[in-house]
């Protein structure tokens, strides 16, 4: 079967990652190296390396079934799902181990509408979501960890603990925003009932928006990858997923 997208083709690249040629090649280079091309028993892969990243980051990319999907790449389905289970484990982002003193980071968290009901609780809207608490570098803005995805139905201030956030920062100075209450974050100033906020915390408190503001940035940038906006993989799959696409954002801001 003819594939019609194929990563010896550069224009199928941008769309498909949102990284450029060299990117990419810089992304299949690592994951060769981490031992995801090892030959290993049974069938053989019908499609090589950077088809199978190609095909993954259209997959979270589009948020294509995976039997629309598999044709365009000349796969079947049941190949598509086995390329899809086995790499995009591995094209995880790494969170980041030792921060430099002066390192400020910036902790927020998204939702993701997920059809996977043992994972997900019900919101306000009526649909199912988890919550990932996101931290991301306030000067680089890369993303530096990702926590585990929890129900919508823990707060931001439970979720950063539960998620595993909170052990990955230590004691990094990290800037939330006023969901975070008795959690050690920065936070903005809060006006006590029937005062006023002197003008040094107006000032101090529209310094912290605009700084915290660039991690919805980073979200807006992510939720580009349509399988954030509706994610129909269980288990681990969205977890994965959100890796992967942190991974990809990081390697488009760096270059």
């Amino acid at each position: 079967m003819a594939g019609v997208i194929t990563a010896s083709e550069p224009s199928w690249i941008a769309p498909f990652t949102g990284l450029s040629p060299r990117q990419f090649g810089k992304l299949v280079t690592a994951l060769r190296r981490e031992g995801a091309d090892e030959v290993r028993k049974g069938r053989s892969w019908s499609l090589p390396l950077e088809g199978r990243a190609l095909l993954v980051a259209a997959y979270w990319r589009t948020n294509l079934t995976k039997r629309q999907l598999a044709p365009l790449f000349g796969a079947s389905k049941s190949a598509a799902d086995r390329i899809i289970d086995h790499l995009g484990p591995m094209l995880a982002l790494q969170p980041r181990k030792r921060f430099a003193k002066d390192t400020v980071l910036i902790v927020d968290g998204t939702l993701v509408p997920t059809r996977g009901h043992t994972i997900a609780a019900q919101s306000k809207n009526y649909r199912y979501s988890t919550n990932h608490q996101i931290v991301i570098d306030a000067d680089t803005r890369l993303v530096v960890v990702v926590g585990r995805p929890l129900a919508r139905n823990r707060n931001d201030c439970k979720a950063w603990e539960e998620s595993g956030a909170k052990a990955a920062v230590g004691k990094t100075l990290t800037i939330a925003d006023g969901g975070y209450p008795s959690t050690g974050l920065v936070m903005p100033h809060r006006r006590r009932k029937g005062e006023d906020l002197p003008d040094w915390k107006q000032a101090h408190n529209k310094s912290h928006k605009q700084v915290r503001a660039r991690v919805e940035h980073v979200f807006a940038r992510m939720k580009t990858w349509k399988i954030l906006r509706d994610c129909r993989l269980k288990g681990d799959g969205g977890h994965h997923a959100m890796l992967g696409i942190a991974r990809m954002h990081n390697l488009a801001l760096a270059g």
